[in-house]
């Protein structure tokens, strides 16, 4: 694949503030598959990928500290769902020295992410010259599973709070955007574990392999 070296190290937010209730509630990314929590598994995918990873998270940190990593709490009021995770993710990552210029972000509920997630995005913008790539699979797109540039952090924040932007895809909208496809075949890569049958349907996977 080409991708433009320039992209430097990526670091990576996780957006761990899912609640479970369509599995009875709880935080999701602490629920089992295969003997292990959800998170494990999304970490397990990304580390190679990325150079720093943060949990996107709000409430009490303690609840993830057996994973020694920064957990950064949404920086505007009220709920503004994953995109408000996103710019957590933003403002985290211009803290690190070096700064990155790009932020990957992923949900905590899916745990079958690709290997060459990363790659592919890179690729795709680099290619196609756009300020955004997203994931695809399965007839749709992965909003959340995105890489973003450091740079839209100021004007993503002022969408939040004045404008009261709540959806991913009306901000990526707003810009230029790449999709990167990927096969469910023979299962979704981006598999998001909502419900307890989408849970059985990972634990079968887990085992056959």
């Amino acid at each position: 694949m080409t991708v433009d070296r320039a992209f430097g190290p990526v670091a990576a937010i996780v957006l761990a503030g899912g609640r479970a209730q369509r599995m009875g509630g709880g935080d999701k990314p602490l629920a089992a598959l295969a003997g292990r929590p959800l998170l494990d598994h999304v970490l397990t995918r990304i580390r190679p990928q990325v150079a720093r990873i943060a949990l996107n998270a709000n409430g009490d940190p303690a609840r993830f500290a057996a994973w020694t990593l920064p957990v950064v709490a949404d920086s505007v009021g009220d709920f503004h769902g994953p995109l408000a995770g996103v710019l957590a993710g933003l403002d985290w990552a211009a803290t690190l020295e070096p700064a990155p210029r790009w932020l990957l972000s992923v949900p905590a509920d899916a745990p079958f992410l690709p290997s060459d997630l990363v790659e592919r995005l890179e690729e795709s913008v680099s290619t196609a010259k756009t300020e955004i790539a997203c994931a695809w699979s399965g007839g749709r797109t992965h909003w959340v599973i995105a890489l973003w540039p450091l740079a839209m952090r100021a004007a993503l924040r002022r969408a939040l709070v004045d404008e009261h932007l709540h959806k991913v895809e009306d901000w990526v909208g707003r810009h230029r955007f790449a999709i990167a496809e990927w096969r469910d075949d023979p299962l979704d890569p981006f598999l998001n574990v909502n419900t307890k049958d989408d849970l059985a349907v990972a634990e079968r996977w887990v085992a056959a392999r």
